[in-house]
């Protein structure tokens, strides 16, 4: 075992000591969960109406779009309406309204394969079936993934958690391995590889003689340096096998495909147990919580369920964040609903914040530096603030992963990712 990286990137204080030592505690459902119709993908079609009643692990929307993922009830009770509601971006959303009964009643289950191995054919579909998506917080659906017709030779189970504060997949890997060793062992034989390699940074290190004994021959674990962002697809292929993912391509185009730590888990209790995913593991952090932790929690909860059961503010947040501090979305309220793709949610202080004014760019390039992606954020801005649509393309506008690195390193306090987002998303939009 070595380390190995990419180029550029960021050593931000990662903050993990508030969570990474304190064991997963479980959180019981409230009277009412919301299901917003949208966790991953194109948003799904209600398959239940008002006053309907529903089991725990039954599927409640579906999409006939193959980029989408079905929802699951994640407990029993009545649905009392199909609304909007505001969600985690701010926007409004169909949702279903469940009143919980409390009863803990169960639909039947039905495993694929309790022994044995899977066709890649049947992988897709059951993972699709259990709604699976990527856990690591981008929630893109698993099954298209996987869905790939390049020839796959090495499966990579991202277990990096570069964000400051996360530590879940920290606390799978040192709790419950097994379903996530066993969900790699699936896949490799699926596609029929001989590498199934777990990625961790190397502030990770102290579970790997535990994980060593669990290893299928198949397997191995590869240590990486600790850097932001280690996590990111494209960065961690290249840190773990040496190929460059061409621009505008996938991780299949270079025979990789990439899977969180959770993700590999939740595969695992699809096919051996027909389970589909009800609730995840969730970092709750931040100065301004009073138990901060990593907690298993029910789909649909509200956020101030969860900080309740977190022991509520030891004062009132600066910010709250859902996922990480350099790639999640800040929001406003407490009262939105949970969902598969929250692998964080952040409460921070005004000293974690340390928020300063913006100053003049003195064009002393350490975001050029940093920049996992080789781009020149202060040239990219300076396109998108003149509207130079085209040269902001030619500069490899729509490559940037929005990591945050650039406004990391800024010693002006300017925000270039917040610049180029806007930038993406009025290209992608035609204004």
């Amino acid at each position: 075992m070595f380390s190995e990286t990419f180029r550029g990137g960021i050593h931000p204080n990662d903050h993990k000591e508030q969570t990474k030592n304190v064991a997963v505690k479980k959180i019981k459902p409230g009277e009412i969960l919301t299901y917003v119709l949208s966790q991953g993908g194109r948003g799904c079609t209600p398959l239940v109406q008002k006053g309907d009643r529903v089991l725990k692990g039954q599927m409640i929307a579906d999409s006939k779009e193959f980029v989408s993922a079905p929802i699951h009830a994640s407990v029993s009770g009545t649905v009392e309406k199909i609304e909007k509601v505001i969600t985690q971006k701010g926007d409004m959303a169909d949702a279903i309204i469940v009143r919980n009964d409390f009863a803990e009643e169960s639909v039947e289950l039905h495993p694929i394969r309790p022994e044995g191995y899977v066709t890649k054919e049947e992988l897709i579909k059951e993972v699709r079936r259990a709604g699976i998506v990527g856990m690591g917080g981008a929630g893109f659906p698993t099954h298209v993934k996987l869905a790939t017709d390049k020839k796959i030779d090495t499966i990579i189970v991202n277990g990096s958690e570069c964000e400051p504060y996360l530590t879940s997949d920290y606390r799978v890997l040192v709790e419950k391995p097994e379903a996530m060793i066993d969900g790699l062992d699936i896949v490799i034989h699926a596609y029929g590889v001989k590498n199934g390699i777990i990625a961790i940074e190397d502030n990770k290190k102290d579970v790997v003689p535990s994980l060593t004994k669990k290893l299928k021959s198949s397997m191995k674990i590869k240590v990486l340096k600790t850097k932001y962002p280690q996590g990111s697809e494209k960065q961690l292929i290249y840190a773990v096998t040496g190929r460059i993912v061409p621009e505008g391509g996938l991780p299949a185009d270079v025979g990789v495909l990439v899977l969180n730590v959770d993700t590999m888990a939740s595969i695992s209790r699809a096919i051996r147990r027909g389970l589909p995913i009800t609730r995840r593991t969730v970092t709750i952090s931040g100065k301004a919580v009073k138990e901060p932790g990593n907690y298993f929690v029910r789909i649909g909860m509200s956020f101030e369920e969860i900080f309740e059961a977190a022991g509520g503010f030891t004062e009132k947040p600066a910010k709250l964040i859902t996922g990480g501090p350099m790639m999640g979305g800040a929001i406003y309220s407490l009262k939105i609903p949970f969902t598969k793709t929250n692998s964080g949610i952040l409460a921070l202080t005004e000293e974690e914040l340390g928020t300063k004014d913006e100053v003049p760019c003195i064009r002393c390039g350490r975001c050029v530096e940093a920049c996992p992606m080789g781009l020149m954020p202060v040239a990219l801005t300076k396109c998108i603030r003149e509207k130079d649509w085209e040269q902001a393309k030619k500069s490899g506008l729509m490559s940037c992963i929005e990591c945050g690195c650039c406004a990391y390193t800024c010693p002006s306090d300017r925000n270039p990712v917040a610049v180029i987002r806007r930038g993406k998303n009025a290209i992608r939009s035609g204004k």
